[in-house]
């Protein structure tokens, strides 16, 4: 059988990858960043920034003034198999130590041409590439003055003629001049202000993916690189986030798409949470080739001529954990490779599972106390977060959902409570109450408000106090204290932990028996306005001109009975 083992080698390989105990803490986010080497209004060639990735994929949009909204990236089958090519025959260096932009550059090189990769005459050439300025999309086309640009073009002009075979004439002093990339190692004002910067977590690490054509190279200049601690490069990215990966990929020219999907590809999978732990793990070649075989594994193909490939698939509103696919690997679960049927039973349920909220502390008002730990950091950002013109339609939503249903259930309530309880008093409450637990709950945006069974509720309270001769605003009031009574004793006691526990079966079943009280009120009220206004049975339409009806004045020494 030509199928020999129910586990492929790459699978076997990320177990053990994945499975081995560290001590480490757990990776952290990575954002990439796609650069490619263009020619800029005209001039000489300088990298520029085409798409970014955090989960989703974002591109530059046509005419480069704004960004495309997050999209899942749709990737070619054959971009996949290139990029595996290119991390077989390409440079993989593996925890590098450098602190710079340049000292990075001229490892790369010094690397390739020991393998017998590169030519040692083209060194400054690739040199001078890597090193050329990156233009972000935060950055307009500002006009450069004619000394810079005459500058430029005389350090070009130095680069690429000179009478001795074309080769370069360029010291490594040159290539730190203020036409290249600033090599500093500081962030540059721009990317301190950009705000893309609050979507990134304090510890975020950049990935910088590099493609291009060159008429130089004969074949392809490609290297992987992970740096052992993250390092400041520069300019090199959007975001002021220290770089940890470098992909660089050269070629000849006419293949600019190739390039382009082949950086699209490492920049996806680099942003696959799988890969992205792999890739802070590996050991060698080997292990990144593993963790391809493994993404190729989970691949979902469509064929060609059933989509159109320039639709772009809009994130799900859940995404699905990736912790099966980890723990898939990490040990403790038969490997089921894409297309295996599945052979655990399933559970039913549903439920909230058993995050950090939900445990039971033990102590007297425990889960209160970490709760408070946990929303303190974040409580005044939750109020001053909304002083923006993009929260108004919000707040404006928030406002007429809270009163539109105090003017409804009020409505109801004063028909329930012969206006005992009505619209004044149901906005009273919602204001009152909403404001205390928007302030002290730590959860400004939920509404507060009357709802179906609290409807129920309140006409069978007053038909009760009614038929046993109570006051019912006081009943109301004492039965108001003893709910608040017991919300202490549940809070102090840790009893939330049991919301665990409730499925979506427990709410489906309260939902079907308020539809079930609302729809019968509904009949009642039909067959009520029948007995008030009965239906005239012996009706004829014939005879509908022969009906007549007038009133007059009552005569001397008449009465009404």
């Amino acid at each position: 059988s030509i199928f020999t083992s129910a586990v492929s080698p790459a699978a076997e390989r990320i177990r053990f990858i994945l499975g081995e105990e560290d001590d480490s803490p757990a990776p952290p986010q990575l954002f990439t960043e796609l650069d490619e080497l263009l020619a800029v209004d005209g001039q000489e060639m300088e990298w520029k920034e085409t798409a970014r990735w955090i989960k989703f994929e974002e591109k530059v949009e046509q005419g480069g003034e704004r960004w495309s909204k997050p999209h899942v990236a749709t990737l070619s089958l054959h971009s996949l198999f290139e990029l595996r090519t290119c991390i077989e025959k390409g440079s993989i260096m593996l925890d590098m130590e450098a602190s710079s932009l340049p000292q990075v550059v001229e490892m790369i090189v010094d690397n390739q041409i020991e393998t017998g990769l590169l030519k040692s005459e083209l060194k400054d050439k690739v040199t001078y590439t890597l090193l050329r300025k990156h233009r972000h999309q935060t950055k307009k086309s500002n006009l450069r003055s004619l000394a810079d640009i005459g500058k430029t073009v005389s350090s070009a002009s130095r680069m690429f003629t000179n009478p001795d075979n074309g080769s370069p004439a360029m010291t490594h002093r040159n290539l730190t001049s203020t036409s290249l990339n600033d090599i500093s190692d500081k962030p540059e004002k721009d990317q301190l202000k950009n705000k893309f910067m609050k979507k990134l977590p304090r510890d975020a690490e950049a990935s910088n993916v590099l493609v291009g054509e060159v008429d130089f190279l004969e074949s392809p200049f490609i290297a992987f690189v992970r740096l052992q601690q993250a390092v400041m490069l520069g300019a090199l990215t959007e975001v002021p986030v220290p770089t940890r990966f470098l992909f660089i990929l050269l070629g000849p020219k006419g293949k600019a798409k190739s390039y382009h999907e082949i950086g699209r590809a490492i920049a996806t999978l680099m942003s696959d949470e799988v890969f992205h732990d792999i890739a802070y793990k590996a050991k060698d070649r080997q292990d990144l080739i593993a963790g391809i075989d493994e993404f190729l594994d989970e691949v979902i193909v469509l064929p060609p001529g059933e989509w159109d490939p320039a639709i772009r698939i809009e994130p799900p509103k859940s995404l699905p954990s990736s912790d099966k696919r980890k723990n898939m690997y990490s040990g403790g679960e038969n490997l089921q490779m894409n297309g295996d049927t599945p052979h655990d039973g399933g559970h039913g349920g549903g439920g909230h599972g058993d995050c950090e909220e939900l445990q039971r502390t033990g102590r007297f008002c425990g889960g209160l106390i970490k709760d408070i730990k946990r929303k303190a950091p974040f409580f005044a950002s939750d109020f001053y977060d909304a002083l923006n013109i993009q929260a108004l339609s919000a707040i404006l939503f928030i406002y007429l959902a809270t009163v539109t249903n105090a003017i409804t259930f009020g409505g109801l309530l004063g028909d329930a409570t012969e206006n005992m309880q009505g619209v004044l008093e149901s906005f009273l409450g919602t204001a009152v109450t909403g404001a205390i637990f928007c302030l002290f709950a730590g959860q400004p945006l939920t509404i507060l408000s009357s709802t179906g069974p609290v409807l129920v509720f309140e006409r069978l309270l007053f038909n009760f106090s009614r038929d046993n001769d109570f006051d019912y605003l006081e009943f109301r009031l004492w039965i108001g204290l003893w709910s608040a009574f017991q919300c202490l004793i549940l809070v102090a006691t840790d009893a939330s932990f049991l919301v665990k526990y409730f499925t979506r079966f427990t709410e489906e079943g309260f939902s079907s028996l308020i539809s079930f009280i609302f729809i019968y009120d509904a009949f009642k009220k039909m067959i009520k306005l029948a007995d008030h206004y009965p239906i005239n049975s012996e009706f004829k339409v014939d005879y509908i001109t022969h009906y007549s009806c007038a009133c007059e004045p009552l005569g001397p020494g008449k009465r009404v009975f």
